[in-house]
């Protein structure tokens, strides 16, 4: 079982990035995912959720609007778009996953990925 999170890179402010969080072992759509993120001297907070079953959505205040998330169980995919990047959006970034679940709380997540850098910076 294993999840593993890509698309991190360096990208000028205003500037867009998409993130893959792809599973292997186990089938995404049975579960809910949540990406994360952790600055530079700062705790890890949550970004955005995806529940499973309904695909309900959930985002933290300072990205709603820019960033979207999205399955696709054809991929076992689970996608984190982010537009109008900031420089305060720069962390390492990482996916979840809590089994047929409709939150993402961070203490509860089963399954982690290593997570991919986003930088944001002109």
């Amino acid at each position: 079982v294993q999840l593993q999170a890509s698309g991190g890179g360096l990208v000028q402010p205003g500037g867009s990035l998409r993130l893959s969080c792809t599973a292997s072992g186990f089938t995404l759509d049975y579960y809910a995912i949540g990406w994360f993120r952790q600055a530079p001297g700062k705790e890890r907070e949550g970004v955005s959720c995806i529940s499973s079953r309904y695909s309900s959505t959930y985002y933290a205040d300072s990205v709603k609007g820019r960033f979207t998330i999205s399955r696709d169980n054809a991929k076992n995919t689970v996608y984190l778009q982010m537009n109008s990047l900031k420089p305060e959006d720069t962390a390492v970034y990482y996916c979840a996953a809590r089994s047929l679940a409709t939150m993402c709380a961070e203490y509860e997540m089963e399954y982690w990925g290593k997570g991919t850098q986003v930088t944001v910076s002109s």
